[in-house]
């Protein structure tokens, strides 16, 4: 029975054939299955069951199910601008998401009739997986309370954003939070190329070093609002160039060291 006595690199949780959902541990394409799930592995003590799995032979699933999603918005200047929002907070503006808008790597974004929105658009952004229950945290601890990161989605409907007076609606539609592929564990979040492509096309592409308040801060803060429970997600905004998404397109948010997120965008019927 092998142990790891510190946290791998890339944590994934993955549907096998026979519809069971188990953690595991990726390595390139190869999937080590762990016996242990979460909460459990932020223990840091892994207990391998032997089997090993090709990534093409499971579905990957959304990492962890969370109480909530909590979303910082505007921490990037030029997105604040292009949206109509006030860049270079000293505070984040703040939004949830409800976790029934989560949905895995390679799962399909459905636009809304056009009758409830006709303005639907993508935000690449980076996430944070709460590991331990965190709260009144201060900043120089904050690392301690964090599993990992990964890919966000952060879909809007931005002519909703526009008129509503808070952000509910035009962010909690259902399949509106793609995350993952996986959790990536280890790294230094402060200096992370974002990318996001439409249809095989460039359209954001900005760095964790652009923001403008930091990730001590803005977990700290916002632990002294509500207590952060592991798994829980922090969203911490998006780069500039957001734009309009329709039936049909893919789309791929990449961030540096973490791997990519591709979505499908269809119509609902």
């Amino acid at each position: 029975m092998k142990e790891l006595a510190c946290i791998p690199k890339k944590i994934i949780r993955f549907q096998d054939t026979n519809g069971n959902k188990h953690y595991g541990i990726i390595n390139e394409d190869t999937i080590f299955k762990l016996k242990v799930g979460f909460p459990e592995i932020i223990s840091g003590i892994f207990e391998f069951s032997g089997e090993q799995l090709s990534l093409n032979q499971v579905k990957i699933c959304v990492p962890v199910e969370p109480s909530k999603v909590v979303n910082f918005g505007w921490t990037f200047a030029g997105h604040a601008k292009e949206t109509g929002g006030t860049a270079n907070l000293k505070e984040p503006f703040l939004f949830l998401k409800p976790p029934s808008s989560l949905i895995a790597d390679s799962e399909v974004i459905c636009l809304p009739p056009s009758d409830l929105t006709d303005k639907v658009e993508l935000e690449g952004e980076i996430a944070i997986i709460i590991g331990k229950q965190c709260k009144n945290v201060k900043e120089e601890n904050v690392f301690d309370y964090i599993l990992g990161y990964t890919v966000f989605n952060d879909v809007t409907a931005r002519d909703l954003t526009k008129t509503d007076p808070q952000f509910t609606r035009g962010k909690g539609f259902d399949t509106f939070g793609p995350l993952g592929p996986w959790i990536a564990t280890g790294i230094d979040p402060t200096n992370l190329r974002i990318t996001t492509t439409l249809n095989g096309r460039v359209v954001q592409d900005g760095n964790t070093s652009q923001m403008s308040l930091s990730i001590p801060f803005l977990v700290s803060w916002i632990s002294k609002v509500m207590t952060l429970e592991p798994g829980d997600i922090l969203a911490l905004g998006s780069p500039a160039g957001t734009c309009p998404m329709q039936d049909g397109d893919t789309v791929t948010v990449e961030v540096e060291n973490i791997g990519k997120l591709t979505n499908y965008v269809r119509r609902a019927s």
